[in-house]
């Protein structure tokens, strides 16, 4: 590690308000990454339903956050982040008291309505950063909060699954709802910048639709999208495998591996000289997760997933960075939460596309369909944005 890089990393933890927002998005996500594995848990063990019905409601979840990501973005855009903030306090502290006692088609309604008001706090925090961070270090900055989020997706799931089999899913389900309480709170409190002043202490005036919906941003998104349906395709699969194997005990040491080497890449990507292209970093998963499929032991199927691993961090943090330098100031909003969107979209798609390759072909077959299919949409994307006239300056400034 270069001393230029470990500079950049200490000019961002330097930067007035950085610190704290990321050390609360950290506590924030934590409950948010608990939330599918306890609500799945609920759904099984305590109602008595199948992995259908639990997949069901986290569908419910995931059709909600989609929607509801870029609505509430719009309202910060249009009247601040507070009133966003309340209404997610108070969406969360309704549906997660009541949910533990919901039937099951109540708790797939309750799950849409809390996705839709959920506490958007993924578009919050990033737009956040593109106003506290100065451009030159925000991709650092997108890296270190990449990193966070991978460290959330460790804990969060065995601490909800721990929750629940040691205490119950009620208790676990409250617990997760007290956190999202918390967190909104501590937002409020903080009250994290998202809009930028011009020089007379105003705003800018709201720019068309039709001059930043262009395809540089659509191809970003498409990226971002694609990054998400990697990852979490190549989770899906790899369990798979090792519960096919018999190996399932491994599942966890596997995750951590791959999450570390995740952790790594996104260390060396904020600490980089220049910028890579997030298509680049797109197709380079994908190419890197080919070769999992020729996994057998859970310990080479670890080692295999390395490689992978350490381009995941650094595609997502590349994507957003990219999403963020496309949107304006006065939009920023609405294209954070169609980024959340995006993001969401993928990884909701992975699960049926992965999960029927699985069943029709074979874990390995899934594995090189998902990496063929972020191979092909990097290319994709990076024509449609070469294209459409990308600022090549995004990625690669002088």
């Amino acid at each position: 590690m270069s001393s230029a890089g470990m500079a950049g990393y200490r000019a961002v933890l330097a930067v007035p308000g950085f610190p704290a927002l990321s050390a609360l998005a950290f506590l924030a996500r934590v409950p948010a990454s608990a939330a599918a594995v306890t609500i799945t848990l609920h759904v099984v063990l305590t109602l008595g339903h199948g992995y259908a019905a639990a997949g069901s409601v986290g569908a419910a979840t995931t059709v909600g956050m989609a929607l509801g990501a870029p609505l509430l973005g719009r309202v910060v855009d249009a009247r601040g982040l507070r009133p966003v903030l309340v209404l997610a306090l108070v969406s969360a502290a309704v549906f997660w008291s009541v949910a533990p006692v919901l039937g099951l088609p109540a708790l797939l309604a309750g799950a849409f309505l809390g996705g839709l008001l959920g506490l958007p706090v993924y578009s919050v925090v990033r737009q956040s950063i593109a106003v506290l961070v100065p451009q030159a270090r925000r991709r650092t900055a997108f890296a270190l909060d990449s990193m966070s989020v991978e460290v959330s997706y460790i804990l969060g799931p065995a601490l909800g699954s721990v929750l629940v089999l040691r205490l119950s899913s009620a208790v676990a389900m409250r617990v997760v709802g007290a956190c999202f309480v918390l967190a909104a709170i501590a937002l409020l409190v903080l009250d994290p910048p998202v809009h930028e002043l011009d020089d007379d202490g105003g705003r800018a005036a709201r720019p068309p639709t039709r001059s930043w919906l262009r395809a540089p941003l659509v191809a970003s998104l498409l990226g971002a999208a694609a990054a998400s349906l990697l990852v979490f395709g190549t989770e899906l699969a790899v369990i798979a495998h090792l519960q096919t194997t018999g190996r399932a005990g491994w599942i966890a040491v596997v995750n951590a591996v791959w999450c570390v080497a995740s952790l790594i890449g996104g260390f060396l990507y904020g600490a980089l000289p220049r910028p890579v292209s997030p298509y680049l970093l797109l197709a380079a998963m994908g190419v890197a997760t080919l070769p999992v499929s020729l996994a057998g032991p859970w310990w080479a199927a670890a080692l295999l997933l390395v490689p992978a691993g350490l381009f995941c961090a650094p595609s997502l943090a590349a994507s957003t960075a990219a999403v963020t330098e496309l949107a304006p100031e006065r939009v920023r909003g609405l294209v954070t939460g169609l980024l959340g969107s995006a993001i969401t979209l993928g990884a909701a798609l992975a699960t049926p596309l992965t999960g029927l390759a699985v069943d029709l072909l074979s874990p390995a077959a899934a594995l090189l369909l998902v990496g063929a299919t972020g191979v092909a949409v990097a290319g994709i994307a990076a024509l449609v944005a070469t294209r459409g006239g990308a600022d090549r300056d995004i990625y690669y400034p002088a």
